[in-house]
């Protein structure tokens, strides 16, 4: 398995050009004060909480999600739920994001009409899109939207994970899914991006300091002051 992962990761290395597009594009968003909204449905969920509130995170992400898509909620009712038309759309239209923001999707498939319903409606809208999908996995999976994530984007991070996830054993793959590993490494990969383009450019980030080191809480309560407004899951349940 480490020599498939590692080969994966290889591979996006190598697509590194379109990782600091993503960047350029984040940095346009919270350079001129707008937001980074990040989208997914079932597994890629995961994908939203590494964005959110996280040690050396952006701290001008939204997490944009609908109860019905989270699988600890109920798992073959979020299954259907990411197959509903309709659900991708209502999310995008309530957000209701500018073109001054971004919006990026996680989504391995690409195929369901939630997460491509994201995309359709943000470009609609005039918001840049970042697909976080794999695009040999979409071209085999089934189709339920009649379209791709990948089309419906500005910029396409290709994880390359492949069809049905799994890596192990080699020969005939039936365990080990990957796409949670390469999806956390393309956003770590693009926030490395980002900061180096921030310095080139001079533009200090909103980042999330650890609330386990000193001094974490006070700088954290800053950029909560900032975000609390138009982020209202950084403030739910107080």
């Amino acid at each position: 398995m480490r020599e498939n992962v590692r080969e994966l990761l290889d591979g996006l290395d190598a697509r590194h050009g379109d990782i600091q597009r993503a960047a350029a594009l984040v940095l346009d968003a919270v350079a001129g004060d707008g937001l980074v909204y990040a989208a997914g449905a079932g597994h890629s969920l995961a994908m939203v909480c590494e964005t959110f509130y996280r040690a050396g995170g952006l701290a001008a992400v939204r997490p944009l999600w609908d109860p019905q898509v989270l699988p600890l909620l109920g798992a073959l009712r979020s299954s259907g739920a990411e197959r509903e038309p309709g659900r991708g759309r209502a999310l995008i239209e309530a957000a209701e994001p500018t073109p001054a923001d971004v919006v990026v999707v996680f989504s391995t498939s690409g195929r369901n009409p939630y997460p491509v319903e994201i995309a359709q409606t943000a470009l609609a809208r005039g918001v840049p899109v970042i697909a976080v999908t794999s695009l040999a996995a979409s071209a085999q999976a089934s189709d339920r939207s009649g379209t791709r994530l990948a089309d419906h984007a500005t910029v396409v991070l290709d994880t390359g994970v492949p069809p049905g996830d799994v890596v192990h054993p080699a020969a005939a793959p039936r365990t080990a899914a990957v796409s949670t590993i390469l999806g956390a490494y393309v956003w770590s990969a693009l926030l490395a991006a980002l900061d180096g383009l921030a310095v080139r450019r001079g533009v200090v980030l909103p980042l999330w300091t650890s609330a386990n080191v000193p001094g974490g809480d006070e700088r954290n309560a800053e950029l909560v002051a900032r975000y609390g407004d138009r982020i209202p899951e950084l403030n739910l349940g107080l």
